[in-house]
C-alpha cells in the first residue's frame, strides 16, 4: 500500500536536463514517489525516461548538464557531487538496461553481490550466506558453483538478473529500473515481477520502473508517468490511465500494444518520435497527433486535471478515443495446400564445452511453407537459438536434414553457395554485437545488397534509402555509427541489413524485444507486408506471446530442447494442451485482461468518464489547470 502521509522517499521538482549550450532534454519534470510505491516511467526511445533516471543519481550523458530543478531524497535537497555519491546505490538504487556493460567481468557474481553487502558490516560467512540467498530471490541457483561464475559465463537473461540482485543486496529505499525485463523469458520475467510486489508490500521499496511494455505497468505500477519530447504529458493511477486514455500520445501507445490474451489488429501511429535536434516550438507530439490545433503549434500545452490524480497535457483531451479492445485480427490464411520452404528434420544439436556436452535440441521436425510465420516459443535454454543458428549455418555440432525448396543446406553458412546465403537471413537479439562498430549504417547496408544481389554502387545506395524508410529511420541516419544510436535504432538498423539481400527466409531472434511498442508495431507491419507482397517466410524467435498472437501462423512451443506442443497459433494460445504451454501463458502478463479486471472490479468507471467529458464541456466544472 502506498504511503502519501509520510514525505516522498524519492522528489524531482522543476528538473531540466539540456546540452551544455544546445537544445533541452527533459523539461519541468516533477515526480514524487512514496514508501511503498510503484510508479512506472513510459514512453518511447528518445523521450527522456532514462535521462530522468539519471538525474535521481546526479548523472547525466555525456555533455548534459541539469539547469534547473532539483532532486529530493526522504524530504532533503541532494546537492553537489559529493551528496549525489553518498546516496548512489545505498538509499538510492540502479538496475540498468544493459547488464552487459554493467557487470565487471573480471569479478565473480557472487562477489559482486557480497561487495555491495560488505558495507552493511556482515561478517563475511554472512555475506556469502547472503550472495546465495541474493540469487535465489532472482530465480538463479544458490550454488557456490554458480556464484563463481563470471558475467560471460552467463546468458543475457541471467546476467540482468545478477543486476536486480546487486542493486537489492543494500537494501536501498528506493530502486530505479531501467527496462529491467526486456531480456527475459515470461516465466522468469513473471519471477522478477513477483519478487519486486513483494519487496513493494513487505519492504516498502519505492520503485521508479522505466518500461515501454505497457502490459508490464499494468501489472506492477501503482501510477504510471507517460513522457513524450522531454515532457510528461499524462500521468496518474495506472487503472486510470491505461483503462481510459487521455492524451492521444498515451492511447496510441495502448493501440500499438499486442496481447495473447484479444488478438487484434495493431493501430500504428503515424510519424516517428520527436528528435531534440528538430523538436517543434510547441507540443512536441503536433506533428503525429491525429486532434491538434493551431494553439498546439505554437506553444506547450499546460496539464489538465481531469480527475483528482488524473493529469493530461493535452488542450483538445475530451477528444481522444477509446481504444477498441474488442476488434478481432483477422484469421490466419490457410496453409494446408502451400509449397514448403524450409523442412527441418530431426536435428540434434549441442553444446560442447570443457565442462562436457549439453544437449541443445534434440528430434526437431517442423516445416515452414511459403508465406507462413513460425513462432518458436520457450523459456531461456530451451533451445530456440540454437535452432535458429543452425539453419542459418552458424553452429556447428548437430545433425539431422535441412531442406531448402528441397535442395539439402550444407551445415556451415561458408560451404552454401551464394543464393543459398542469400536466401536465409538472420537478425540477432542484440544489434551491439551485429554491427559493426567500423561500418556507417549506410555501410552495413550497402554490402549486403552489392555483394548478394549484385546491385551496382549507385542502386546500392538508393536501396539504402528504401531500406532506412521502411524501418522508420532518417535518410541522414546513414551516414551515422552504430554508437551514435539507440538500441532500438541499432535493432532498426539490423532489421533493414537482413532484407538487404532480398531474402526468402528471415530469422527473427527476439527481435522486438528492444523496440518500443509503436516502432514494434511498424515492424510487425512491415514483416506482414513483406509475406504478403515478396511471399517472405517468418521463422519467429520470441517471448513475447502477444507478438505471437499478432504474427504467427503456427506455434512451436520449446521446453528444454524438446517439442512440447505445436498447433496453430489460436489453438495453441487459447487450447493449451501441455501443463508448460499453460505456464507460459499464465506467466505472461496482458493489458487486455488488466483493463478487464479493472472493469469489473469498478462498476462506476463509465459514470467517472461520463462525468469528466462534462467537466470537458463545462469550464466550470472542471477540475482546473496547473502548470
Amino acid at each position: 500500500m502506498t504511503d502519501t502521509a509520510t514525505p516522498p522517499a524519492l522528489g524531482l521538482k522543476g528538473v531540466r536536463v539540456q546540452v551544455r549550450r544546445g537544445p533541452t532534454i527533459i523539461e519541468g519534470v516533477d515526480l514524487d514517489l512514496h514508501p511503498g510505491e510503484i510508479v512506472c516511467l513510459v514512453g518511447e526511445s528518445g523521450s527522456g525516461k532514462t535521462t530522468t533516471a539519471l538525474t535521481v543519481f546526479g548523472l547525466s550523458s555525456s555533455g548534459l548538464v541539469m539547469s534547473a530543478g532539483h532532486v529530493c531524497v526522504e524530504d532533503q535537497e541532494i546537492q553537489g557531487e559529493a551528496a549525489f555519491r553518498d546516496i548512489r546505490g545505498r538509499k538510492v538504487a540502479y538496475v540498468p538496461q544493459n547488464p552487459a556493460t554493467s557487470l565487471n567481468p573480471a569479478m565473480r557474481i557472487a562477489d559482486a553481490i557480497t561487495e555491495t553487502i560488505r558495507n552493511e558490516g556482515e561478517s563475511p560467512e554472512d555475506q556469502e550466506t547472503a550472495a546465495a540467498r541474493m540469487l535465489g530471490r532472482v530465480g538463479l541457483p544458490q550454488t557456490t558453483e554458480f556464484g563463481r561464475r563470471y558475467p560471460h559465463q552467463l546468458s543475457g537473461g541471467q546476467q540482468q538478473r545478477v543486476c536486480i540482485a546487486v542493486a537489492l543486496a543494500a537494501k536501498p529505499e528506493v530502486l530505479v529500473l531501467d527496462e529491467p525485463t526486456t531480456g527475459l523469458d515470461v516465466v522468469t520475467q513473471d519471477r522478477i515481477l513477483d519478487e519486486l510486489l513483494r519487496l513493494r508490500g513487505e519492504e516498502r521499496v519505492a520503485m521508479l520502473y522505466i518500461t515501454h511494455d505497457l502490459a508490464v505497468a499494468a501489472k506492477v505500477a501503482d501510477r504510471v508517468v507517460v513522457m513524450y519530447g522531454g515532457f510528461v504529458v499524462e500521468e496518474g493511477p495506472t487503472d486510470e490511465v491505461l483503462r481510459r486514455p487521455w492524451h492521444p500520445y498515451t492511447r496510441g501507445l495502448m493501440a500499438a500494444t499486442p496481447d495473447h490474451v484479444a488478438a487484434r489488429p495493431l493501430e500504428v501511429m503515424m510519424g516517428g518520435p520527436v528528435d531534440v535536434a528538430d523538436r517543434p516550438p510547441g507540443c512536441p507530439f503536433a506533428p503525429r497527433c491525429p486532434q491538434k490545433i493551431d494553439a498546439c503549434d505554437v506553444e506547450i500545452p499546460s496539464l489538465v486535471v481531469v480527475s483528482a490524480k488524473h493529469s493530461v497535457r493535452c488542450p483538445e483531451w475530451q477528444r481522444t478515443a477509446a481504444v477498441n479492445w474488442n476488434e478481432q485480427r483477422v484469421q490466419a490464411k490457410e496453409l494446408g495446400e502451400t509449397a514448403v520452404l524450409l523442412d527441418v528434420s530431426d536435428l540434434n544439436a549441442e553444446h560442447r564445452t570443457r565442462r562436457g556436452t549439453v544437449v541443445a535440441a534434440a528430434g526437431i521436425s517442423f516445416q515452414l511453407k511459403e508465406g507462413a510465420c513460425l513462432a518458436l516459443v520457450g523459456e531461456s535454454g530451451s533451445g530456440k537459438t540454437t535452432i535458429a543458428r543452425v539453419i542459418a549455418g552458424l553452429h556447428p555440432v548437430w545433425s539431422g536434414q535441412l531442406l531448402l525448396r528441397g535442395e539439402r543446406l550444407a551445415p556451415k553458412a561458408r560451404d552454401r553457395n551464394q543464393d543459398q546465403r542469400r536466401r536465409i537471413q538472420i537478425v540477432f537479439q542484440s544489434p551491439s554485437d551485429a554491427l559493426n562498430p567500423r561500418h556507417s549504417v549506410g555501410e552495413a547496408l550497402s554490402w549486403p545488397a552489392r555483394t548478394l544481389r549484385r546491385m551496382s554502387r549507385q542502386e546500392a545506395n538508393a536501396e539504402v534509402l528504401s531500406l532506412l524508410d521502411s524501418v522508420q529511420l532518417p535518410a541522414r541516419y546513414a551516414d551515422r555509427y552504430p554508437r551514435e544510436l539507440s538500441g532500438g535504432q541499432r535493432q532498426r538498423v539490423a532489421i533493414a541489413r537482413a532484407l538487404a539481400p532480398d531474402p526468402d527466409v528471415i530469422i527473427c531472434d527476439e527481435i522486438t524485444s528492444a523496440l518500443d511498442v509503436s516502432v514494434q508495431a511498424r515492424i510487425l507491419e512491415l514483416l506482414a507486408d513483406l509475406r504478403r507482397d515478396r511471399g517472405v517466410s517468418l521463422l519467429f524467435i520470441t517471448h513475447d506471446l502477444g507478438v505471437v498472437a499478432a504474427v504467427a501462423d503456427e506455434v512451436l512451443v520449446l521446453e528444454k530442447g524438446l517439442i512440447c506442443e505445436e498447433g496453430d497459433t489460436s489453438s495453441i494460445l487459447k487450447r493449451p494442451q501441455t501443463d508448460y504451454t499453460k505456464q507460459l501463458l499464465e506467466s505472461a502478463p496482458s493489458l487486455v485482461e488488466a483493463i478487464g479486471i479493472w472493469n469489473a472490479d469498478d462498476k462506476a468507471v463509465e459514470d467517472r468518464q461520463d462525468r469528466s467529458a462534462v467537466e470537458a464541456s463545462d469550464p466550470s466544472r472542471a477540475a482546473g489547470d496547473i502548470t
